[in-house]
């Protein structure tokens, strides 16, 4: 492993630890420097501020990992995002709590939408209103996670993942049975 990720990993580790007794608004880069005995200089070398810090940890334990596997269906995908974000829920229920325009949530967003745009290319033909259906699924997605890791007794990443495929199947099967006639 070369320096600068020895470097990178230690800052994550630090801020890791510092999120199990603390809000992410309440920690400062000189706390995270501090904690791993790295200096402020160091810190800067490798990342813009703390937020930047957040995205490369979910980039290199996750995002990094799942674009070099080969998933046979979308919902491996998904059970993979799940669990990742369940096992690693404390460090992401601070961070999730972040807002504005470098959150989190923004983040994993940008990242979500290729993958959601690739998957709806062979269901949504219409070119039209091609980036409402991407936003839709995306924010319901973002926002089905976000509400998931945020209640104080979290289900299992097994039972999120049954209701979501419930949820859509039944959903889906409902409206195929109704389909209004002025449905595009």
């Amino acid at each position: 492993m070369s320096d600068s990720n020895i470097t990178k990993r230690a800052l994550a580790g630090s801020l890791k630890e510092l999120l199990q007794e603390e809000s992410f608004s309440k920690i400062s880069v000189a706390n995270i420097c501090e904690k791993c005995d790295m200096n402020r200089k160091s810190f800067y070398y490798h990342f813009k501020d703390k937020y930047d810090l957040v995205n490369w940890i979910y980039y290199t334990e996750f995002y990094e990992v799942a674009k070099k596997k080969n998933y046979n269906t979308e919902w491996e995908a998904v059970e993979d995002i799940c669990h990742y974000f369940y096992q690693n829920r404390n460090f992401y229920q601070k961070v999730l709590m972040i807002e504005g325009q470098n959150s989190f949530s923004s983040y994993f967003r940008e990242l979500l939408l290729p993958v959601i745009s690739e998957y709806l290319k062979n269901i949504f033909y219409e070119k039209e209103s091609w980036n409402f259906y991407v936003d839709f699924f995306a924010d319901a997605f973002i926002l089905a996670i976000e509400r998931w890791l945020q209640e104080k007794e979290c289900i299992p990443a097994d039972k999120f993942i049954q209701l979501l495929k419930s949820c859509i199947w039944h959903t889906a099967e409902k409206v195929m049975q109704n389909k209004p006639e002025d449905i595009i």
